[in-house]
């Protein structure tokens, strides 16, 4: 065995701390980026992203996958932010809050990003947001509509309405558009989103006067309904709320029909994908849900974005894509508005976002850090989602 004399042994100490003392500190969520003064060989930003891009709610990441991407192609090519361009680490919650919340943590301790963007599920985003608001980071949840998201700190946003308005918009047109005096709901009991909009429905609705007759329960991922529909069937209702995402009410719809219950399907915005008419076939005629956007629009900005979306991806986008589209442009502001990119320099420049020029209308954030915009309804004919009305806050 190779002795080492005390000299030596002090001389290699000595290179060692002089080469640690060298070793350029890597930015981080606690650290200050000094964007002035960075080197201009860094000329890349990080974002994180947490999204479904497999699972039951496959549709949504990906849908929210390719508005990030656009916005984030069209920011690079008009120069980035302060000369450096953005760039994102995406990963795959699988719809699972317990692999959200390990890819938020791995954005922020493993991969150093500035910011995440994310995700569509008010379960998963509130397993990510715990990760976040301990460690400092921003994040904006573009889709995200439990009030309970916002409600984790206030490193915490988001650019769409909370289910307390949602649910008040789908109560009041039940009530005062079609004149329904008795509604059954069935709702995920699994899921924070949907026992979260059936709950305000059912306040809402009541108060204005109707009557809630049956209230049955799933599980995100069943397969069979009819116990349920069959139970509500018999309660006679005029129209039964879903509060719940495309997956299962695709095929909800399909067997409600098949055992005669021929009444309108009522829901929410997490009913807006392709898949959802692919699963449901003709069975969601004549029903209608809550949604952030109209894509049949007839504003000039939104048809723009629809034309540039099918163009770059050849087919039509959803609200998943519009709302991510719209929340990469408003992390994009508020980093060229930001003095440095430290989590509070961050934090407090996406909170003062005002009238921002989105899609279908200006975004602005009200203090609970909570987007203030209206919500459309939307009728199903035809295989297609069309716009009934527009309710304001």
């Amino acid at each position: 065995m190779r002795r080492w004399s005390p000299v030596l042994l002090a001389v290699l100490a000595s290179c060692m701390a002089a080469c640690e003392k060298k070793t350029p500190p890597v930015a981080s969520p606690e650290r200050a980026l000094d964007v002035e003064n960075t080197p201009p060989e860094v000329r890349e930003v990080l974002l994180g992203e947490v999204g479904s891009l497999t699972g039951a709610q496959a549709a949504f990441g990906i849908s929210s996958r390719n508005g990030f991407d656009m916005a984030l192609q069209e920011i690079n090519a008009a120069g980035g932010v302060k000369g450096k361009k953005l760039v994102v680490r995406v990963y795959d919650s699988q719809g699972r809050p317990e692999d959200a919340a390990q890819a938020a943590t791995r954005l922020i301790t493993r991969d150093k990003v500035v910011l995440i963007l994310g995700e569509v599920s008010s379960s998963n985003s509130m397993a990510m947001a715990e990760k976040a608001q301990a460690a400092g980071v921003p994040m904006i949840s573009h889709a995200a509509t439990h009030p309970a998201v916002t409600q984790k700190g206030d490193y915490i946003f988001r650019i769409c309405f909370i289910d307390p308005f949602q649910g008040f918009v789908m109560a009041k047109f039940a009530r005062e558009d079609l004149k329904l005096e008795r509604v059954a709901i069935l709702q995920d009991n699994k899921s924070d989103y949907s026992l979260g909009l059936g709950e305000v429905f059912t306040r809402d609705f009541t108060r204005l006067g109707g009557r809630i007759v049956a209230t049955e329960s799933y599980s995100q991922g069943d397969t069979d309904f009819r116990a349920q529909l069959t139970a509500i069937k018999q309660t006679r209702p005029q129209a039964v709320y879903i509060p719940g995402y495309y997956s299962d009410v695709g095929i909800i719809a399909r067997q409600a029909r098949e055992l005669g219950l021929t009444v309108p399907l009522l829901g929410s915005d997490g009913w807006d994908a392709e898949t959802l008419f692919e699963l449901a076939g003709t069975a969601l005629e004549g029903s209608y849900f809550t949604s952030p956007y109209a894509l049949d629009s007839p504003d000039a900005r939104m048809r723009e974005f629809v034309a540039a979306y099918r163009k770059l991806y050849g087919i039509m986008p959803d609200t998943s894509s519009v709302l991510a589209y719209e929340a990469a442009k408003v992390a994009a502001a508020a980093l060229e508005r930001a003095p440095d990119w430290s989590g509070p320099s961050l934090r407090d420049a996406i909170a003062k976002t005002r009238n921002f020029p989105g899609v279908a209308g200006p975004i602005s954030l009200d203090a609970n850090r909570d987007a203030v915009k209206p919500a459309v309804v939307l009728k199903v004919h035809d295989g297609k989602a069309g716009f009934v009305t527009t309710i304001q806050p």
